[in-house]
């Protein structure tokens, strides 16, 4: 009689395997990568912020000698002279980044345009040499060129027209020379984010090289150039060295009234009005952040 078959064995069960803990180890060790940068944060900025901060809402009573909570800095930093510094420093740099934008886009489209990669390389290496030009060698060969006895002036006989580098209008000229360049550096990976396949589907569709950039190129762009003018609108608002060197106390800025209260121009009970003033450049950068960082990521998802 034949023996019936061996019924098959029931596999093992199936055993949960030892919990890894290498993910959590790794993510303790990435965290500890960046102790020092937060570290370097708070001490390069967070404690010069927070000094700042609190000598803007304190004042020294003159009779007792002690320390009081007081918003008159403030105050007094947003009214009379210094406010008509923050307001001229607003509209400069107003001026200054929308020009730089319609500029830099402009010599960044034909850059992106052209057919010779040389001439490319050539600008594109001009343009960054010439966006870190700036400061006090940048208005000393402003004034060598376009000063009063200026090589050009002299050549172009500029002095009979009126013009005058030491001017609110000499100052957004030399802002320009370092603007242009910076947002022709800032917006040439947008331009060139522009799918040419886009380009060819507008075509088979069409649609004329004007229809494309009404329709399809600048509103993608629209992000990446507005992050490039916000960008140029913080640049000219933090510039100091050019603007002290070309024009001095002519032209009322924020920057030039800040170092003035530092070296101890201010009424007495006043000392700390420069820092009223340090913060309220600190507000209007944090508003530049906040809407720069929003543009870089929707035009990244754009461009990406």
């Amino acid at each position: 009689m034949a023996e019936a078959p061996a019924a098959p064995a029931e596999p093992a069960p199936l055993q949960d395997p030892a919990p890894r803990r290498r993910p959590a180890r790794r993510g303790r060790a990435r965290w500890l990568a960046v102790v020092p940068f937060f570290v370097f944060l708070a001490v390069g900025f967070g404690l010069p912020a927070g000094t700042m901060a609190y000598g803007a809402f304190t004042a020294v009573d003159p009779d007792s000698g002690a320390t009081v909570f007081t918003t008159d800095n403030i105050t007094g930093s947003l009214s009379g002279v210094y406010a008509g510094g923050l307001t001229r420093s607003l509209e400069l740099s107003l001026i200054t980044a929308l020009l730089a934008t319609a500029a830099g886009t402009v010599i960044a489209q034909a850059l992106v345009a052209s057919k010779r990669p040389a001439l490319r390389r050539a600008v594109v290496s001009a343009c960054g040499v010439f966006a870190n030009f700036s400061g006090a060698p940048l208005a000393f060969a402003f004034i060598a060129t376009l000063g009063t006895t200026g090589t050009l002036t002299k050549l172009l006989s500029l002095g009979s027209t009126g013009f005058s580098l030491y001017t609110f209008t000499g100052l957004v000229l030399a802002y320009l020379y370092f603007m242009i360049p910076l947002m022709v550096v800032t917006v040439l990976p947008a331009l060139d984010g522009l799918r040419s396949q886009w380009r060819e589907a507008a075509a088979s569709c069409g649609a004329t090289r004007g229809q494309f950039w009404r329709h399809i190129g600048i509103p993608v762009l629209t992000p990446s150039l507005l992050g490039g003018a916000v960008l140029m609108f913080g640049t000219a608002f933090a510039s100091h060295a050019t603007a002290a060197v070309l024009v001095g106390g002519s032209v009322e800025l924020i920057t030039i009234q800040i170092a003035n209260a530092l070296n101890g121009n201010v009424l007495a009970g006043q000392e700390n009005l420069a820092l009223a003033m340090s913060l309220n450049m600190v507000v209007v950068a944090l508003l530049v952040m906040a809407v720069q960082i929003p543009l870089q990521r929707r035009s990244a998802r754009w461009l990406g």
